[in-house]
């Protein structure tokens, strides 16, 4: 049965633009060494777009310069055709969810608490009058509503993810950023984020996703990114992107790239 989503984006808000976020000129240093530099990316409304590359190339740094969670050094960073450090806080989680790698949650809420704080932004508007139903649909789309009363604590580390990716659904914001949000999930669950992120896009809204799968980067991204050493090696569609010789020396272990059958998209294998 195919997922869907089905809260359109916030009427409050319009909707989401044609370019939702952007950064142009980027560097971005952390403990003063520079993690990014000369990054130009725009993320469009109605596609994902998968943050592709080996440990260390800035794919996480790049996800939370997107959100306005760190500062540029150098360049301009661009949230709803605004400068991103024109907005509050508030305006950016109504327009921006964003779920981190760490799932940090020390006291024993329920998993239904721990989804409803993405309700958090709506608190006190005509908006919060939905939470109830969003917060079952998102129960029910990450498959955790069996678990809903169970404390967050004593889940495995793969329904903590599914939790706090129901919690982000919640938000119902028009962009979306998730890192490595399959890390800990069995194959599954690792297909079922595939299709609420190309469900998400069907809506209008942005999904920008770092993965280390490349075979889930190709099958479910509208554009790769592939980063290599603070730096854009390569953007477009995956099957461009995603070449035996462009991987092979970013991650600097051979590969070769097949393509699906039935789909087109590339499949990557390892030369072993």
């Amino acid at each position: 049965m195919r997922l869907r989503v089905r809260h359109a984006a916030d009427p409050d808000l319009g909707t989401v633009p044609a370019r939702p976020a952007a950064v142009s000129g980027l560097k971005v240093l952390l403990g003063g060494k520079e993690v990014l530099r000369g990054i130009d990316l725009e993320v469009r409304s109605g596609e994902v777009l998968s943050l592709v590359g080996p440990n260390g190339a800035g794919k996480s740094t790049l996800l939370a310069a997107l959100s306005g969670d760190l500062p540029a050094a150098e360049g301009d960073i661009t949230l709803w055709d605004r400068p991103v450090g024109e907005w509050r806080p508030i305006d950016i989680a109504r327009r921006c969810a964003v779920l981190p790698q760490s799932h940090l949650v020390s006291f024993p809420f329920t998993v239904r608490e721990v989804v409803a704080m993405g309700r958090a932004p709506w608190a006190g508007t005509t908006r919060s009058d939905h939470d109830d139903k969003r917060i079952a649909h998102a129960l029910a789309l990450t498959e955790t509503d069996a678990f809903a009363h169970r404390p967050f604590t004593s889940l495995s580390g793969g329904e903590q993810a599914r939790v706090m990716l129901a919690r982000i659904l919640t938000q119902d914001a028009g962009l979306v950023l998730l890192d490595e949000p399959t890390a800990a999930l069995d194959l599954r669950h690792q297909e079922l984020v595939g299709r609420l992120c190309r469900d998400l896009a069907e809506e209008g809204r942005s999904v920008v996703i770092v993965l280390h799968d490349l075979d889930l980067a190709a099958a479910y991204s509208h554009r790769c990114a592939l980063l290599a050493d603070g730096r854009i090696a390569a953007c477009g569609e995956p099957a461009a992107v995603l070449t035996a010789e462009r991987l092979s020396a970013v991650y600097r272990q051979p590969v070769k790239v097949d393509h699906d059958p039935d789909t087109g998209s590339p499949r990557i294998t390892p030369v072993r």
